[in-house]
């Protein structure tokens, strides 16, 4: 089974969509694994704690202060500006974080903890749209 999902953002954060996910598996009565495939280089996936929303404001503000934007004076060694201020520290991001993760799935749903779900961690300052591919094999 394969699936795409779309993900609009609004710029960098975190966007939940692990409602979706469980939508698309939900009642396959499948034993399996999940695996999730973004397909862009400046946005990464995350599962993550989904109870308290200060956890995702903590995260951006982490990677934001760990990979600043190039017109702070720390990333001028970069070359790879023309794309604007976010784009080669988003590849950076990217590239420290999984673009893929694979999960349990038990009689057709996510083995995932109590408060754990699935993220877009979006690297960009602009509006994007996003796509995941997601594969069930069992």
């Amino acid at each position: 089974m394969v699936q795409k999902f779309q993900i609009a953002t609004n710029g960098s954060g975190l966007y939940e969509f692990t409602d979706q996910v469980h939508g698309w598996i939900r009642g396959s009565a499948r034993n399996g694994l999940l695996t999730l495939f973004v397909r862009h280089t400046s946005c990464s996936l995350l599962i993550q704690e989904n109870e308290d929303p200060e956890v995702q404001t903590d995260l951006r503000n982490f990677f934001h202060r760990l990979v600043p934007p190039t017109t702070d004076p720390s990333m001028s060694y970069l070359t790879h500006t023309y794309e604007g201020p976010d784009d080669m520290p988003a590849h950076i991001k990217a590239a420290m974080m999984p673009v893929s993760l694979s999960i349990p799935v038990s009689a057709g749903r996510m083995v995932l903890g109590t408060w754990q779900g699935i993220y877009l961690f979006e690297h960009r300052t602009a509006p994007h749209r996003r796509q995941v591919v997601a594969h069930l094999s069992n």
